[in-house]
């Protein structure tokens, strides 16, 4: 191989990301410096926050620059080292971008135990996602036994590991999600309480429904319509974990809150957060999560979309909500 495949960030949205955003090129093959090392990629994350970095607008992280290669984590292994820190084969996780291969100085990648699980696990249930679903229910939401837990984005990433984390602590489960397929998953696969379809057109009727007894903890995906109809069923002094609003990602007006009034009826506590602020949790989050996983207490899907000039359609498709469970693209 004497060629790096990248994709670019060509031009910035306006509403909805559209193909022609993104570039596709080949570059010269980086050569490792004293110190360094070259990565293959075998796995790329396609997440929701990247929508917000390829805006230019004020945000908790440096916005991706035009020309330059999209930003996302990998999972790829040591291909040539000149750091005595690694060595050729080691497997590791970074935050290299969309490409499929790249040269750094070690600082940012954690070694990874693939007899664990599989080294995609690591971009998701075992990496960032599943890290946002302990904190935000757990550091954050507070959530106890016996009380009701709500998530939206139900089937993905985060949200299907916030849920079956909740069931864990003895929580009663109700998810939200698009379709009865997805909603299926979440109630029969993942062991959720309920299940909600918002796109069956009865959102307030079943979310009531499913709620009896109303609402302690909503872990929030998804903001808009669905932000707003829970917040009817939110019990006093609940929390609300926002963990994001991709339901406005590719909008140029945001939806905004309609039932702001709940969150004085009830004194609701809402707490925006970003994982990467809580370091200090990280190793409790995924030593807890690991051991999970490890005795078969936390199921994982993903969705594959096949080599990096795919990564485009498949992230536009994510933000659709087209995926199911966490979506990479394997490289290699």
């Amino acid at each position: 191989m004497t060629q790096n495949r990248q994709v670019l960030l060509a031009s910035r949205p306006s509403g909805a990301v559209r193909p022609e955003n993104f570039c596709i090129v080949d570059a010269p093959l980086p050569k490792p410096g004293e110190g360094q090392v070259l990565l293959r990629h075998h796995w790329l994350s396609l997440d929701p926050y990247m929508r917000g970095r390829m805006d230019d607008a004020r945000s908790y992280a440096q916005n991706a620059a035009l020309g330059e290669v999209m930003v996302g984590g990998i999972a790829g292994e040591v291909a040539e080292s000149r750091n005595p820190k690694f060595k050729v084969g080691d497997c590791v996780i970074g935050a290299q971008g969309w490409q499929l291969y790249s040269v750094s100085d070690g600082r940012g990648l954690t070694r990874v135990d693939t007899r664990v699980a599989p080294l995609s696990h690591y971009l998701g249930i075992l990496g960032m996602p599943g890290v946002t679903a302990w904190v935000g229910l757990i550091d954050i939401g507070k959530a106890k036994a016996g009380e009701t837990v709500a998530v939206s984005a139900a089937s993905g990433a985060v949200g299907s590991v916030v849920g079956q984390l909740a069931k864990l602590r003895g929580c009663r489960v109700v998810g939200i999600a698009g379709g009865a397929a997805k909603c299926g998953y979440c109630f029969s696969e993942l062991g959720f309480d309920a299940c909600v379809d918002y796109k069956a057109g009865r959102l307030l009727e079943d979310l009531q429904e499913a709620t009896p007894q109303g609402v302690d903890v909503y872990f929030d995906n998804v903001g808009g319509e669905i932000l707003d109809a829970v917040l009817t069923r939110m019990n006093p002094h609940s929390r609300i974990p926002l963990c994001g609003t991709i339901s406005q990602y590719d909008k140029a007006d945001s939806h905004g809150i309609r039932n702001f009034r709940s969150f004085l009826v009830n004194r609701i506590l809402l707490q925006g957060f970003i994982v990467s602020d809580r370091k200090a949790a990280w190793p409790q989050a995924i030593a807890e999560i690991t051991q999970w996983v490890k005795d078969g207490k936390l199921k994982y899907r993903e969705s594959v979309a096949q080599g990096l000039d795919s990564a485009p359609s498949a992230f536009i498709g994510m933000l659709k909500g087209e995926n199911f469970g966490k979506q990479v693209v394997k490289l290699t």
